[in-house]
């Protein structure tokens, strides 16, 4: 179930975004690999798997569940729907 995320969630993974970018970016620079869509595309994917693995640090350190429903049987979440109706 889709839940949306605090904001220090937000805020710490756009820092991280950017600075795991800039990083990237100067490590394939000193390893001389030129400059191309593929590069700017790895750069891209890597920084955004940093960015949201800090993001998901953040709500887990905070205390909010990314799967509040995971650990819950069925039987139980019917009772709490039934009862949420009643």
């Amino acid at each position: 179930m889709f839940e949306i995320p605090s904001m220090w969630n937000l805020v710490i993974s756009t820092i991280v975004f950017f600075i795991a970018a800039w990083y990237l970016r100067r490590y394939l620079d000193e390893q001389g690999i030129p400059h191309s869509m593929t590069r700017g595309l790895l750069v891209f994917v890597l920084a955004s798997l940093v960015s949201w693995g800090a993001g998901e640090l953040v709500d887990k350190i905070h205390g909010k569940d990314a799967n509040p429903v995971a650990g819950a049987d069925m039987s139980q979440l019917l009772k709490t729907l039934d009862q949420a109706q009643h």
